[in-house]
């Protein structure tokens, strides 16, 4: 019972720690903003790296989550609503939920694109079966991270900063969902 109570302390704590972290930085307040939040975090993403450009333009789709604030202490947790494209047209929105478990304290916003690569990546992650594990990890932005970006099971992540500390040495995954936009909306 006792393991029980300390989890559940940890995680509230973990989740305290990601809403004040979030709250702090321009445009995490807007975290259930519009799609303009992630039209311009396409274009930092963009200025950034030119060569992603290439990439937005021949992937068969991509989630943006334009803000993802991040928390923990020893149990960690991350939220972040996002934009679903396909070929460049809103398709839909998702939520991503992280936990993770380990060496970890702090807390942290980032911005997050998600690749896919082909019609069928796009396909499972519309169906829900689509869940990031520790190895599939994502990219930090970087000059020139489009010419090296690697695909996993049709996949590939990359994040960008907004502020924050967190040191961590942790596992675990995220879960994303997908929720549809109603034809002719």
């Amino acid at each position: 019972m006792s393991i029980i109570r300390h989890t559940l302390g940890s995680l509230a704590l973990a989740f305290t720690l990601v809403l004040p972290a979030a709250a702090e930085y321009p445009g995490a307040a807007a975290v259930a903003g519009d799609e303009s939040d992630a039209a311009a975090v396409i274009a930092k993403f963009k200025e950034k790296d030119p060569g992603l450009s290439r990439v937005f333009d021949q992937s068969a789709g991509y989630a943006v989550f334009p803000t993802v604030a991040k928390g923990g202490l020893g149990i960690g947790g991350a939220r972040g609503k996002g934009y679903v494209f396909q070929h460049g047209r809103l398709i839909g929105n998702s939520t991503l939920t992280q936990l993770t478990i380990g060496l970890q304290a702090g807390g942290q916003a980032y911005s997050e694109v998600i690749f896919f690569k082909d019609a069928a990546a796009l396909q499972n992650f519309e169906r829900g079966h689509l869940k990031i594990d520790a190895q599939a990890s994502a990219v930090a932005l970087t000059e020139r991270v489009a010419a090296d970006l690697a695909y996993r099971n049709g996949v590939a992540i990359v994040t960008m900063a907004e502020g924050g500390l967190m040191y961590e040495a942790s596992v675990g995954g995220q879960k994303l969902s997908f929720h549809p936009i109603a034809k002719g909306a």
